[in-house]
């Protein structure tokens, strides 16, 4: 039987929920959610349909001295809500800056879940970081207002591959400078 791996990662409390560190027991939930096709489709890096052993990869990644990304669930357990309701990410792009990522499960879009655990993590700062990227697909605005309500500035239009949509889709680029 594997154990969960301790990953040195802050514990951050909202009212909802807790942004923790990623366990081996997420794995089912994060299937579920991941292998929603609308989820998958508003990444760059989630396949639709899931490939077998993707998600215990991840969760390894997840859980490595040497990632580069740092990985959150969030959690609403605490609260009577689902122990996995979206995760958060930062990872690393250069000294002190890091491109956030989040996706939700389709049971809590619409709720304000993605802006309360943007919020949070950008307060927290557990990277000490002093700048915050973010790309979101331009069919996906629902992303987009969570970025510039947490004080995101637009940069430009690009594009970038989705593998769950197997093409190169237009985007929208967003910054944030921390105090």
């Amino acid at each position: 039987m594997k154990h969960d791996t301790i990953v040195t990662q802050p514990v951050i409390e909202t009212e909802r929920f807790v942004l923790r560190p990623v366990r081996r027991s997420d794995e089912g939930l994060i299937a579920l959610y991941a292998g929603d096709e609308e989820v998958a489709r508003n990444t760059t890096s989630i396949p639709h349909p899931l490939p077998p052993g993707s998600i215990e990869a991840f969760i390894h990644r997840a859980q490595s001295e040497d990632r580069v990304e740092d990985i959150w669930v969030m959690d609403g357990s605490a609260v009577q809500s689902a122990e996995v309701m979206g995760v958060i990410g930062l990872k690393r792009v250069d000294t002190g800056k890091a491109e956030i990522g989040y996706w939700v499960a389709p049971a809590f879009w619409n709720t304000g879940l993605a802006s309360e655990a943007v919020a949070a993590l950008l307060k927290a700062n557990p990277m000490q970081l002093d700048t915050v990227y973010a790309t979101v697909f331009q069919d996906n605005p629902a992303s987009a207002r969570v970025l510039t309500n947490s004080g995101f500035q637009y940069l430009g239009d690009a594009e970038t591959y989705s593998v769950a949509r197997d093409a190169t889709v237009p985007t929208w680029t967003y910054s944030l400078k921390l105090d």
